[in-house]
């Protein structure tokens, strides 16, 4: 099966959860921005964890399925519109053969995932389907999906879920999304980073006091914040070390960059802080114009809550799995 685009929205690319093990030659792991939800949509519809999904920014395409498929949308709540009928978010929807598919305007969060039974078949690239858009690599050769592409569907099993017919349907269960999104906006765990002590005496204390803003200007591969402006107690001269996704630098405007998903995998801009791994799925949910800050935090206390979510994420794929064996 394929899917046509019709409509290829803001920003739509192909991700499974990155292309890694390969920074030694330059290249960084791209990937899903908030991971846990692609793992939630795949689950929704049976698909091992691995499997590649459409990642859709702020706006959505409009898709043309050919043949029936089994879909499920999750992240950011989007609009979504299945020949004229609401869509339901966060659970699993069967949708009939010549489906129109039109997804909107998102009403909360950034990003949204769609999954399809039996994955995106796209070949993969140094192990992964995840498009690169900063190092042109993946589908379509490293670039966003545009109108009149046609992205294949992996075979999969017939599910019982779904008795077929040529109307939309959905299950009569959903996931709470309000968990795994950023509705309070709460202040985002930073740890000190190599270079956090260049900075003077009203930078360091305004880091996790201050109030940053997303720029428009941001993308995969960094979050620009304006509004607080740090600055060095000297210049300093350096050359490019190990970066990651999560790295927050400092270039010479004084405006922080986080780095993102598609981060470089190494830099020359002071490195002032490290965003905590659990953090990162909740700032890819900001939009341009949303408020970060910074509260402080420890590696434990960083490792520690990543555990938690990594564990409530588990039990929540087994449930779903459990519950879709037994419907």
């Amino acid at each position: 099966m394929t899917i046509e685009l019709i409509k290829s929205g803001l920003l739509t690319s192909i991700q499974d959860a990155g292309r890694r093990g390969y920074a030694s030659l330059g290249l960084g792991r791209a990937g899903a921005m908030d991971e846990p939800s692609r793992r939630l949509a795949n689950a929704l519809v049976g698909n091992a964890h691995d499997q590649a999904v459409m990642e859709i920014t702020l706006a959505g395409p409009t898709l043309c399925f050919r043949e029936a498929a089994v879909i499920a949308i999750t992240g950011g709540i989007i609009e979504a519109r299945a020949n004229g009928q609401a869509l339901p978010p966060w659970t699993t929807c069967f949708l009939p053969a010549g489906t129109i598919l039109r997804m909107g305007g998102m009403r909360h969060g950034c990003r949204s995932y769609l999954s399809v039974r039996g994955g995106f078949g796209v070949a993969p690239v140094l192990g992964s389907r995840s498009t690169d858009l900063h190092a042109r690599i993946g589908p379509c050769g490293g670039r966003a999906l545009r109108a009149g592409d046609a992205i294949a569907t992996g075979h999969a099993a017939a599910c019982s879920w779904f008795p077929g017919g040529n109307e939309m349907k959905a299950l009569g269960w959903g996931l709470d999304p309000q968990p795994w999104l950023d509705y309070a906006q709460a202040p985002l765990a930073l740890l000190r980073g190599h270079h956090f002590d260049a900075l003077d005496d009203a930078s360091r204390q305004m880091l996790f006091s201050g109030r940053f803003v997303i720029s428009r200007h941001s993308n995969r591969t960094g979050t620009r914040l304006e509004g607080t402006t740090l600055q060095l107690r000297h210049p300093l001269e350096l050359i490019s070390e190990a970066s990651v996704p999560g790295t927050l630098q400092l270039p010479p405007s004084g405006q922080p960059i986080l780095l993102l998903a598609e981060a470089p995998v190494t830099g020359g801009y002071p490195r002032i802080g490290q965003l905590a791994a659990v953090d990162l799925p909740r700032l890819a949910q900001r939009r341009p114009g949303d408020a970060v800050c910074f509260t402080e935090t420890s590696m434990d206390e960083a490792m520690d809550r990543l555990r938690r979510r990594d564990d409530a994420l588990e039990r929540l794929l087994r449930r779903i799995g459990q519950r879709l064996e037994s419907a």
